[in-house]
């Protein structure tokens, strides 16, 4: 039973003979690092052009070289990088915490529509009707109910984590070839076997696809429950900064958690490559 599981997931994995996978690999690595370049250097361009070409107070307004002299050469330059640092490091704990919640929810769920059928019809539509509600709106009540700790800080985060994760999971545990599940039940296989065995591994890439959105968005959501419910981490940070009117420390913020997400971004994507050349080697070679 296992020789015949692992030729199995083997096959389903295999890429074409004819082109190897190393190739599509490398380069699939390089147009990410290259996408990265651009992407650091287009934010970059843009924000320059947006203080250059829009007037505004430029007690307000600050450029990349005001958010550089604030990180390097301001009398508290080493002040204010550890400071971002240490606030840095609890909001990508928080987005970390709510996107494996978020993940592992998803996971769990979607396995359960496909090993009870009833499952769906009676998650999906409180699950459609969660995310049509603002998360804004949800946060008091979520608050109310989890108080003002790290756990009320995992459920916002893993909110927006969870429902991208649901959709695509479903989709990847669905999008089994026929002929496996039908040698699966040959070998008298059980669901869950099944699910263990052939599903999940070949829905890894729709996990990945769901984490190139969950991640940014798992930051989005820490953010919101630092800002509305703990007090702590870079979206207190900004908070507090703007009732001290120091507009660059905004910015500077601002900008170290738009380089942390396309950073991430970038990783998620260097992760995925090889899963592709594993799971879906055609997906990899188209790009």
């Amino acid at each position: 039973m296992s020789a015949a599981t692992a030729e199995l997931v083997a096959g389903l994995a295999a890429a074409s003979a004819d082109e190897p996978t190393e190739h599509p690999a490398l380069r699939r690595v390089g147009r990410i690092l290259f996408s990265l370049l651009v992407g650091l250097t287009a934010t970059v361009t843009v924000w320059v052009l947006f203080v250059t070409v829009i007037k505004t107070e430029p007690l307000v307004t600050k450029s990349p070289a005001d958010v550089w002299h604030y990180f390097t050469s301001d009398a508290k330059a080493a002040a204010n990088r550890t400071l971002m640092v240490d606030q840095l490091v609890i909001t990508l704990r928080d987005a970390l915490l709510g996107y494996v919640a978020g993940t592992v929810a998803a996971i769990v769920i979607s396995s359960l529509f496909i090993l009870r059928k009833g499952v769906e019809a009676t998650v999906m539509p409180i699950a459609m009707v969660l995310r049509s509600v603002p998360l804004v709106a949800m946060v008091p009540v979520i608050t109310l109910v989890f108080g003002r700790d790290l756990l009320s800080v995992t459920v916002i985060s893993g909110l927006i984590t969870f429902f991208p994760s649901l959709v695509n999971m479903t989709f990847g545990l669905r999008s089994v070839p026929r002929q496996g599940l039908d040698l699966m039940r040959a070998y008298g296989s059980t669901p869950i076997r099944t699910l263990f065995t052939v599903r999940l591994p070949y829905a890894m890439p729709s996990l990945f696809a769901s984490m190139r959105i969950g991640v940014p968005g798992s930051i989005i959501g820490a953010l919101l429950a630092e800002w509305l419910a703990t007090g702590k981490g870079l979206g207190y940070y900004m908070l507090k900064a703007q009732s001290l009117f120091d507009y660059t420390g905004i910015w500077a913020a601002v900008a170290v958690l738009t380089f942390t997400a396309l950073l991430l971004y970038a990783v998620v994507g260097l992760i995925e490559t090889p899963v592709l050349a594993r799971f879906d080697p055609e997906r990899l070679r188209e790009g």
